[in-house]
């Protein structure tokens, strides 16, 4: 991310872009192509050199909009946020911050490579800003900012975690050809004989009578724990 001689720095969404020339080309169509590239076989496909034959163009035209692949990756991120952003405010926080994750997660299943991204610094995009502006507003005036910004960090720490796991089973099922079921066929024999030395008594019982459920109802109870636990924060004591 480029500074100047001031030390602020100017983000890919402040410079503006270079003039068009005989191959059309601007910020929109670079990142359209990179995130088809990543879709297809994730964020090691993406490269300058390969976004730049996949629209025709020579590479180095592509840093005349882009000066690092960090900054393609931000604007790729920024774009995928407008899937995240509700087309309208949901009526109360708790709503709010359940939407925020659901949409986050659905996106992130339509592009694995979202989860390679979500979480560390915050998104500055346009679209990202929204998300957060909308999420924030939805809790302002219920409690101390404080307070606001670490019940959206919690629900934000959840479901990146959640969606991490759910996209890491996906790729392992992709590179062995098994599905969950079939890798708990697979592994039951050795699973069972463990058991059966005893050592392992609660994760036995977890085996045995636990209730497997798919990936979207564990998301959705761990979420509403979740949530359960922030309105306790939230909700003021009693006099």
């Amino acid at each position: 991310m480029p500074g100047n001689r001031t030390g602020v720095i100017m983000t890919v969404w402040d410079r503006p872009e270079p003039p068009n020339r005989l191959v059309p080309l601007d910020r929109e169509r670079i990142v359209a192509a990179a995130i088809a590239l990543a879709d297809e076989d994730g964020l090691d496909a993406v490269s300058v050199r390969k976004v730049a034959a996949r629209l025709g163009a020579g590479p180095m035209r592509l840093y005349g909009y882009i000066a690092t692949k960090d900054e393609l990756f931000d604007l790729m991120v920024d774009e995928i946020y407008s899937e995240i952003l509700p087309a309208e405010q949901p009526g109360d926080w708790r709503e709010a911050l359940r939407v925020l994750a659901h949409r986050t997660r659905q996106t992130a299943l339509r592009h694995n490579w979202l989860a390679d991204l979500l979480g560390g610094r915050p998104a500055l995009g346009p679209n990202a800003l929204a998300v957060t502006e909308a999420t924030l507003a939805a809790l302002d005036g219920l409690a101390d900012i404080d307070t606001v910004m670490r019940a959206v960090e919690t629900v934000s720490a959840y479901f990146t975690g959640a969606i991490r796991r759910e996209v890491a089973n996906l790729r392992a099922e992709r590179a062995t050809g098994l599905s969950k079921q079939d890798w708990q066929r697979a592994s039951g024999p050795h699973v069972t004989r463990m058991l059966a030395t005893g050592r392992f008594p609660a994760l036995a019982r977890a085996v045995y009578d636990g209730t497997d459920v798919d990936a979207e109802t564990s998301f959705a109870t761990g979420l509403e724990w979740v949530l359960d636990a922030i309105a306790a924060k939230l909700t003021p004591p009693r006099a």
